[in-house]
């Protein structure tokens, strides 16, 4: 199931007979909208600002967990400083997903180029697998057996102290975004990142996250060594946080496939879609309806409805073209189709909608 919060998109921007600024020769697979533009262009500029403020950040992290990795020879440091590059080399792919993402359409790629968005967002998933998971359980495995040597674990403290801060303020700013729009559909803020189609959002969530858990794994490893003497508990944080980094990997990985390969909106939202074509006032049924999201929060729409009255054919033609235009026109939607239902074909309604 996928959701996204109607208030901030559909209800935000009504889809009636005055919003129809958007045009499309029929046929052409070509759409001009300069609200939408605009929209999608401000959309990107604020999450791209985001994204550059967390890719400093895990810079600035990334070299001071490496100096006092060094200074320190933690296993558990190093994993951490292997973790903060990691993120930072996530953030650099996310902001190409960014700029990728909000390209228009044209006539070689009629959606638009949404999904650009989940194949740089899986790329970076996999740099996090790669760079981070196996550098942590390789660094943890050659030191399991390390020789105790006589090592100061304060400036690696702190630098893990510091960084709990930095990058707790920005999971707190993450979940705070993700709760209001939970809210608004009736969801958890968990379940809102785990299934909204806004990749950047899920991945700077979940990679905030998995930090903090992996600092306060660090700092627990660094701290059992240091008590015990046993450089053992400094490898099993190494590994512990390069399996951390491994799951979120692979559920990162799993959620861009679901929407590269075709994911369909949730039920709610489609009830909402097809409670608007059926409020529509030459819309007398609806018996097909298919939502699909062909980016982040940007469906792909096909329905076959029954036109009221009996209409010349090229009549129909003006009202599918007008009514397109009005769910064009609302930057939700990549694109929207229609088509004239079967004869004597079952109707759908509100109480027995589903997704498809």
């Amino acid at each position: 199931m996928n959701l996204e919060p109607p208030n901030t998109d559909l209800k935000s921007q009504p889809i009636d007979d005055s919003n129809t600024t958007s045009t499309r020769t029929r046929g052409s697979g070509i759409r001009k909208s300069d609200d939408n533009t605009s929209a999608s262009e401000h959309k990107s500029s604020s999450s791209l600002t985001t994204v550059l403020i967390a890719v400093g950040a895990n810079l600035i992290i990334a070299i001071a967990k490496t100096v006092a990795a060094f200074m320190t020879g933690s296993a558990s440091m190093i994993a951490e400083s292997a973790h903060s590059w990691a993120d930072a080399g996530n953030g650099t792919l996310l902001i190409v997903a960014e700029k990728k993402a909000v390209k228009p359409a044209d006539r070689s790629h009629p959606l638009g180029y949404g999904k650009e968005s989940y194949v740089w967002s899986m790329i970076a998933a996999f740099g996090v697998f790669m760079a981070g998971s196996i550098v942590s359980i390789y660094t943890g495995i050659t030191e399991w057996n390390a020789a105790e040597s006589e090592t100061n674990y304060t400036i690696g403290f702190i630098i893990l102290a510091i960084a709990f801060v930095l990058e707790g303020f920005s999971l707190v700013q993450a979940y705070l975004q993700s709760k209001k729009y939970g809210e608004a559909i009736d969801v958890s803020a968990i379940g809102y990142v785990v299934d909204t189609s806004n990749p950047t959002l899920r991945g700077v969530f979940f990679e905030d996250l998995a930090a903090v858990i992996g600092l306060v794994i660090a700092a627990a490893a660094m701290g059992m060594h240091a008590y015990t003497g046993q450089p053992f508990w400094d490898a099993l944080g190494s590994i512990v946080v390069g399996l951390l980094l491994g799951a979120v990997a692979i559920f990162l990985i799993s959620r861009n496939r679901d929407f590269l390969v075709g994911h369909k909106v949730s039920d709610e939202m489609h009830r909402y879609v097809l409670g608007k074509l059926l409020e529509h006032l030459d819309v007398d049924s609806v018996s097909y309806l298919h939502l699909e999201w062909v980016g982040p929060k940007k469906i792909f729409m096909v329905a076959a409805v029954d036109i009221a009255g009996n209409q010349r054919e090229e009549h129909l033609a003006r009202k599918f073209e007008t009514i397109e235009n009005q769910f064009r026109a609302n930057p939700l939607f990549q694109e929207a189709i229609l088509t004239l239902s079967v004869p004597d074909a079952e109707v759908l309604s509100l109480e027995n909608s589903e997704a498809v």
